[in-house]
C-alpha cells in the first residue's frame, strides 16, 4: 500500500543532465506504478528509496508557487516533466501538482516534454502548445500478464495505446517509448512487432532503450520474473543486434525511430 505525504521542496525546477533537456520538473518524489525496472530511486541516491520504491509518494505541495518565481529567472528551454517519476500517477488526479505547473508554464516560452503511462494526461492536453510541446507514452509490452508483473500499478498496455490514439486525433506531438527492452523478456520479434504496430496506427515516433541495471533493478526485476536469466543475456552484442532489429522493423513499417536520449 502506498503512503502519501505532503512535503515542501526547495526548488521546483532543476538543470537536467539528460541529452536534449535543459530542465527537469518532478511534481512528486516516488511513483505508485512500482515498475520493477525503474532506476529512478538509484538516480535519487537514497537507500531507503531503493528499498521502498512504489510504497511511498511525497507530494511537493509548494512546487507551483516556487515555479512561478523561478521561471522568471531562467532562460527558455526544454523542460522534461516526469524525469524521475510519472507526473500522472494516480495521486495526480486529486493533488493536481502537474496540472497547476502546466497552468503556470502554458504562456511561457518553454518547450514541454512529458512522459507517462497514464491516460490522465489527456485531461491536460488543453494546456499544451501543440506546435512545441509533446507527450511520450511508455509501452514496454502489450502482454497484459507480463505488464502486471513488471509494471504492476500502471495503466494496462491497451489503455496506453489508446492514449496515443487520442493524442493523434487531437494532433498533439507524441512518441512511443519502447523500453526498457529486456533480453529474454520483451525482445522477441513478436513482442516488438506488437508495440511497433501501435506506433504505426497512431503515427507516433518510436524511441527505444535497453534495460539500465542501476542499483536495485536487478533484485526487483529478478523477484517479479522469478528468474535472473536476463542478466547473462544483457550484453553489448545482444543490444546491438536488438537495436538493429528495432530499426529494421520500424523502417519496414515506415515509422520513424531513434534510440533514447537523442530526441528533442
Amino acid at each position: 500500500m502506498t503512503e502519501y505525504s505532503l512535503v515542501k521542496c526547495r526548488k521546483a525546477i532543476s538543470p537536467s543532465r539528460l541529452p536534449g533537456l535543459d530542465y527537469a520538473l518532478n511534481p512528486y518524489v516516488g511513483c505508485e506504478h512500482s515498475c520493477a525496472y525503474c532506476y529512478s530511486p538509484a538516480v535519487l541516491r537514497r537507500e531507503d528509496y531503493i528499498r521502498n520504491w512504489g510504497n511511498f509518494v511525497f507530494i511537493k505541495e509548494n512546487l507551483p508557487s516556487l515555479l512561478e518565481k523561478e521561471i522568471a529567472k531562467i532562460k527558455p528551454g526544454f523542460i522534461g516533466i516526469g524525469t524521475v517519476c510519472d507526473p500522472y500517477q494516480p495521486v495526480e488526479k486529486n493533488a493536481g501538482i502537474t496540472r497547476k505547473s502546466l497552468e503556470i508554464l502554458k504562456d511561457e516560452k518553454f518547450n514541454l516534454c512529458i512522459q507517462t503511462k497514464s491516460d490522465l494526461v489527456l485531461r491536460d492536453v488543453d494546456l499544451l502548445n501543440r506546435k512545441r510541446d509533446e507527450i511520450g507514452v511508455t509501452i514496454t509490452t502489450l502482454d497484459n500478464d507480463l505488464a502486471r508483473k513488471i509494471e504492476p500499478r500502471a495503466s494496462p498496455p491497451d489503455a496506453r495505446a489508446q492514449i496515443l490514439e487520442e493524442l493523434s486525433h487531437r494532433q498533439v506531438r507524441r512518441w512511443l517509448f519502447l523500453g526498457p527492452v529486456i533480453p529474454g523478456v520483451n525482445d522477441s520479434e513478436e513482442s516488438l512487432s506488437a508495440v511497433i504496430e501501435v506506433a504505426k496506427k497512431t503515427g507516433s515516433l518510436v524511441i527505444y532503450d535497453k534495460l539500465n541495471l542501476k542499483r536495485g533493478v536487478e533484485e526487483r526485476l529478478s523477484k517479479v520474473l522469478g528468474s535472473s536469466d536476463f542478466l547473462s543475456l544483457l550484453t553489448t552484442d545482444w543490444w546491438e543486434k536488438t537495436a538493429r532489429k528495432i530499426e529494421r522493423m520500424c523502417k519496414d513499417q515506415g515509422i520513424r525511430c531513434e534510440p533514447a536520449f537523442t530526441h528533442v
